[in-house]
């Protein structure tokens, strides 16, 4: 594979995650100090990002491809689905882990999404695990657990219905990841992920209506966040995570996505002065070490994996 490719391919899934991460940091202040409504910011910041997208699409040689996709009974299906069971998916059962539990718990059970993409690229290519797998696998769940608990079982006490959402996010974070290759393989990833956010907010616009806010009790503090949540939070993010799969391979990209993590917990304790752990420390240097070996792993078998993945065939 080309290396200037490959290395655009890490800039693009670092970015995406750690912009998602500052966005989560951002968020939480939202929630915090303006009572911002959870499910009101997912379905406004979706839509909007969305919309974002397409726009920026219209700029660019393939314009053609915002109306193209519609046009392919296939594609519109796997576009659909994507929308659905995976922009949105993600979104949901990440917030319903996090309003029935805590927002530890749920990112710690979705970031078993790295382990569900690698069993699945393993029992599909018929190949053995190697060790690099197990130990990125076990520094991405290892990192996780000492960055959002510090080391303390205690904050691990959750009701069992955040457990279960908690799991399904995992399962969906996979889906997001590997369903995405089929589509990327015949469109732009800004037609892909703009769409998608559309699908996504559009369908949760019926739970939460995005007009019932009251927008004249937010601040312009408030509203630059908001706006920093749509366009680096969400629409960087995931515009960045979804274009990294067209240069590396999805367990790559689910793997990096755990500097998340990482990226949340260092703007909280910068921004919002929240003490940072002995555990914590090695969170981060395990967070630092899967991007360490990924980077300097110049051969990966990404072309024979990428073939392998298109489920949403």
């Amino acid at each position: 594979m080309n290396t200037s490719k490959r290395r655009m391919g890490l800039f693009y899934v670092i970015t995406g995650a750690t912009c998602w991460g500052i966005g989560g940091t951002v968020a939480k202040k939202l929630f915090q100090d303006d009572q911002v409504d959870v499910n009101w910011l997912v379905t406004i910041r979706l839509l909007t990002a969305g919309i974002l997208l397409l726009m920026l699409q219209l700029f660019r040689k393939n314009r053609s491809q915002v109306i193209e996709v519609w046009k392919n009974k296939e594609s519109a299906g796997q576009l659909l689905i994507f929308g659905l069971f995976g922009m949105l998916a993600v979104q949901y059962t990440y917030m319903a882990s996090i309003q029935h539990g805590n927002a530890a718990v749920a990112t710690l059970l979705q970031y078993l999404s790295p382990v569900i993409v690698i069993i699945y690229s393993v029992l599909r290519k018929r190949t053995v695990l190697t060790k690099q797998d197990i130990i990125t696998v076990l520094l991405a769940l290892a990192g996780c657990f000492f960055l959002l608990t510090n080391g303390s079982i205690s904050q691990l006490s959750v009701p069992e219905i955040a457990v279960v959402w908690g799991v399904l996010s995992g399962f969906a974070a996979a889906f997001y990841t590997l369903y995405a290759v089929g589509l990327l393989n015949k469109f732009d990833s800004l037609v892909v992920v703009g769409w998608a956010m559309i699908i996504g907010g559009f369908a949760l616009s019926f739970i939460h209506p995005p007009w019932q806010m009251d927008f004249k009790s937010l601040t312009a503090e408030a509203y630059v966040y908001i706006l920093f949540v749509t366009i680096f939070g969400t629409m960087i993010a995931f515009w960045f995570f979804i274009k990294s799969l067209q240069s590396l391979s999805p367990k790559e990209t689910s793997l990096l996505g755990s500097l998340e993590p990482l990226s949340a917990v260092v703007t909280t304790v910068v921004w919002l002065k929240e003490p940072f752990g002995f555990f914590q420390w090695g969170g981060a240097f395990c967070i630092i070490g899967i991007t360490l070996i990924l980077a300097l792993n110049k051969e990966p078998s990404m072309q024979s994996e990428k073939s392998i993945l298109k489920i949403g065939e």
